[in-house]
């Protein structure tokens, strides 16, 4: 079975990747932004053509919330919307199923119970909105495409929440961090995981909903980070750290669609317990 990943030098991409390559069934085609410029059409073509693929798993996106909102406005839509389009639009014409990675920011966080897959999105800030387009690109050529919405990732392979507190524990001896933003983290291994059960049991198209189990804050996500560091962690408001991209306050997202493919799904806590034990290896 032939699969492309892109974005294989991501975060999530290398976790794709990595698990992929321990199943001699797959043959695996992985390209980084370097490799492979999802935006320029001609050469998305010639390359998905000539591999022919079964599946591709899309991970390749632009993630900079904050900069989408001005500096990386344009790329950010370029990347997210108009290169998922080519790469759905490429997939179709040698009929390979596609997996696509979106997030919770589709939605405004309004809703105080858990998102349900088929709700009502309406995303506050460029990169949900770009995301949203994205999804909606995919799908109008690649109807049959698995739409995973994801949200909080973390993982051994990029920047993220879990390594810039460890990182400030080792610099400060007090944290405040916003307690008023609820939501799922994610371990990006375990997000992989799941994409690959996806190919390995040819699991049907649709939305999907993937994070780790359990709700929390970003302060109690913290909180459990920095449990075994010498360092303060103090709850406060979003308003004490404005930013330009405006984040919804309530983004859980129901994991009904996933756990009933038979996947099952660890809660944030051991997720988190894992990475750790990785790092330190």
């Amino acid at each position: 079975m032939k699969i492309i990943v892109t974005g294989a030098n991501g975060q999530l991409g290398q976790d794709v990747v990595s698990i992929l390559k321990e199943n001699d069934q797959f043959e695996v085609f992985s390209f980084g932004r370097e490799d492979l410029d999802i935006v320029n059409e001609q050469k998305v073509n010639e390359v998905i053509h000539s591999i022919n693929p079964d599946w591709i798993l899309h991970c390749a996106a632009y993630t900079n919330v904050e900069a989408a909102e001005d500096t990386g406005k344009e790329l950010n839509w370029k990347v997210n919307r108009d290169g998922s389009a080519i790469i759905s639009k490429a997939a179709s014409k040698v009929s390979a199923k596609l997996i696509y990675i979106s997030t919770d920011y589709v939605f405004d966080g309004t809703k105080q119970d858990q998102y349900q897959t088929n709700d009502p999105t309406n995303p506050l800030n460029e990169y949900g909105a770009a995301k949203l387009a994205g999804e909606k690109a995919v799908l109008e050529y690649s109807p049959n495409a698995h739409i995973i919405r994801t949200s909080w990732v973390f993982g051994e392979n990029g920047n993220n929440f879990v390594y810039t507190m460890l990182k400030l524990a080792g610099k400060m001896d007090t944290l405040k961090v916003v307690n008023d933003q609820f939501g799922r983290p994610t371990y990006a291994y375990d997000l992989a995981s799941f994409m690959v059960y996806i190919v390995k049991n040819n699991i049907p198209g649709g939305v999907y909903h993937f994070s780790n189990d359990e709700q929390a804050t970003w302060f109690e996500f913290a909180k459990e980070i920095l449990k075994d560091q010498d360092v303060e962690v103090l709850p406060v408001d979003s308003n004490e750290f404005p930013q330009k991209a405006t984040r919804p306050k309530h983004t859980i997202m129901s994991l009904s669609s996933v756990k009933e493919t038979g996947f099952v799904i660890p809660s944030w806590k051991n997720a988190l317990v894992r990475f750790m034990e990785d790092v330190e290896k």
